[in-house]
């Protein structure tokens, strides 16, 4: 069984073939407002009132009732850590409230993704283990619940379940059995994940037995005295019937399953729905609170970062050999007016180093091709246009590839000048810097539209902030980099380079320097860039990098 089996799998990706997720959400509100006037209707507001009142009135019994449920999570996070050794208690705890709070937010259980994504974002265990464990003790889980109805109630619990209660049963246990499968495969591939053994079992009972723990104390400030038997019947109806949860938090159908398994013990209707509303009301808080807390603690945070650590390990870079060239590229996309004209500025020899030129075709239906020939540089062909991004990206592999001493690039447009490569580059070749933007706004700029002047401005400053570093000039289309830097360096998407190969180089701790340079705004050809455009492309692509670094 693979991975698409696991949890997502099985409760979202196939529904969403079928179903449109605006559909489910908004069938799932529906349901939930449904269940809101219903309970409001029947619920007696003034005796709910004094449930919590009366709760709150003996803080002792209520630290003692959310000991006790808080204990059964503490269950659960050991017993997932028996079954991955190398996974840390606190990440383990932190995964099943963040699973925990999410099922209170989103219908349909699909809160049960966000204990997978807490420790595949948080550990460097591989998603196939977290999900085949996951799914293993969560129907696990299930069973041992199911276990005890048929226990402490076998009677009631057959009369209670019904049919339909019978055919989620069933499903359940077909998972089970193939989500174990999944698992026993995994352990004798892995030596990290390891088969359960009957402590699992305990611990998963055990935890049920805790939350029903809350059960009894919510019933008593009800005005209602049960047995503990009666109370891990009722957690065993209320809990199980939030199997097919449709409401944010299961809210109506574990209010409606728990008042019918009261009913069954000879409970009053208006009281068991006191009782039940007060038992969730008070797991809901938890699940919040808790919930909210694993979403920033233990570190990482699960919040996005939206700037880079302070903390860098610096990169060692290597002195280049004496005869490795310089290599400038240009990539360029219908830039025939221009293109011919840049090559043939772009200097034979720069610290004493040869330069060798080549130009990154990137699908252009023009002769930027034949022109750049003709001039004297070499040509790598994209074939289809796919982007500035992917156009920097392919002048990297093949400057890495040529053994460069220095590997810069500038636009094929002649708004840079291709004379100044040596500036660009003697911070590089003299070991002092391993990443430089040459900075037009430390420079001399002939021309820019003051539109443009203001875009670049406010980009950069952003850039500043989120990077951690003082830049003048975040957008520039001239820069060099170390034969170390080049091999390293990484753009995330095909449309841009800009800001993310900066934040991805800054990251890896390669040492930043600008230079000013001069500027002479395009007199042929069209940018590309759009502001709009650029925008949407850009700021998920900066808020991914800095997720990833």
């Amino acid at each position: 069984m693979g991975l698409r089996e696991g949890i997502v799998g099985l409760k979202t990706k196939r529904l969403a073939k079928t179903v449109p997720t605006w559909l489910l959400l908004s069938l799932s509100l529906v349901f939930g407002l449904v269940a809101l006037v219903v309970v409001l209707k029947a619920v007696d507001l003034k005796a709910l009132r004094m449930s919590f009142d009366e709760a709150f009135s003996h803080p002792l019994e209520l630290s003692l009732a959310f000991g006790a449920f808080a204990l059964a999570f503490i269950f659960r996070a050991v017993t997932w850590q028996k079954v991955i050794p190398s996974l840390p208690f606190k990440q383990s705890l932190a995964g099943i409230h963040m699973a925990l709070g999410a099922n209170h937010v989103l219908p349909f259980r699909i809160g049960e993704a966000a204990r997978i994504t807490s420790v595949a974002r948080r550990t460097d265990l591989p998603l196939e283990i977290i999900s085949a464990s996951t799914l293993a003790l969560r129907t696990g889980d299930f069973l041992a619940l199911a276990a005890l109805g048929l226990l402490v109630a076998p009677g009631a619990f057959a009369s209670l379940i019904g049919p339909i209660g019978w055919f989620v049963f069933g499903t359940v246990v077909l998972v089970a059995v193939g989500s174990w499968r999944w698992l026993f495969k995994l352990v004798g591939l892995d030596e990290r994940i390891r088969f359960p053994g009957p402590l699992a079992i305990v611990l998963s009972v055990s935890a049920w037995v805790c939350e029903a723990v809350l059960v009894i104390f919510a019933a008593r400030w009800a005005g209602i005295e049960i047995t503990f038997f009666e109370a891990i019947f009722v957690t065993v109806a209320s809990v199980g019937a939030q199997i097919v949860a449709v409401a944010p938090g299961g809210f109506g159908t574990y209010e409606g399953a728990a008042v019918a398994a009261y009913l069954i013990v000879g409970v009053d209707a208006r009281l068991a729905l006191i009782a039940a509303l007060t038992t969730h009301a008070l797991k809901t808080s938890y699940s919040l609170i808790l919930g909210s807390i694993a979403l920033i603690r233990p570190k990482p945070s699960l919040f996005p970062r939206f700037r880079l650590r302070k903390e860098k390990d610096f990169v060692t870079s290597f002195k280049p050999d004496s005869s490795a060239p310089v290599v400038l590229f240009m990539p360029a996309f219908n830039e025939q007016a221009s293109v011919g004209e840049c090559v043939r500025r772009v200097p034979k020899k720069v610290a004493g180093r040869p330069v060798k030129i080549f130009v990154v075709n990137d699908g252009s239906s023009d002769r930027t091709s034949e022109e750049a020939v003709s001039a004297g540089a070499e040509v790598i062909e994209m074939g289809v246009n796919q982007g500035l991004g992917a156009a920097v990206r392919r002048g990297f592999e093949e400057s890495t590839r040529l053994g460069a001493a220095a590997v810069a690039f500038c636009d094929a447009d002649c708004e840079y000048a291709p004379e100044e490569l040596e500036a660009m580059v003697r911070p590089i070749l003299d070991g002092d810097a391993d990443y430089v933007i040459g900075s037009r706004f430390a420079g001399h700029i002939e021309h820019m539209r003051p539109h443009r002047r203001l875009g670049n401005k406010v980009l950069t400053l952003i850039l500043c902030i989120v990077a951690r570093e003082r830049i003048t000039d975040g957008q520039s289309g001239y820069r060099a980099l170390s034969p170390e830097a080049a091999a390293s360096a990484e753009i995330i998407h095909d449309f841009n380079y800009a800001q993310v190969l900066t934040l991805d180089l800054l990251a890896k701790g390669f040492r930043y320097q600008e230079v000013p340079i001069s500027y002479h705004f395009r007199t042929s050809g069209e940018s590309f860039v759009k502001l709009g455009k650029y925008l949407r492309k850009v700021c998920p692509a900066v808020l991914r990098e800095l997720n990833t670094v």
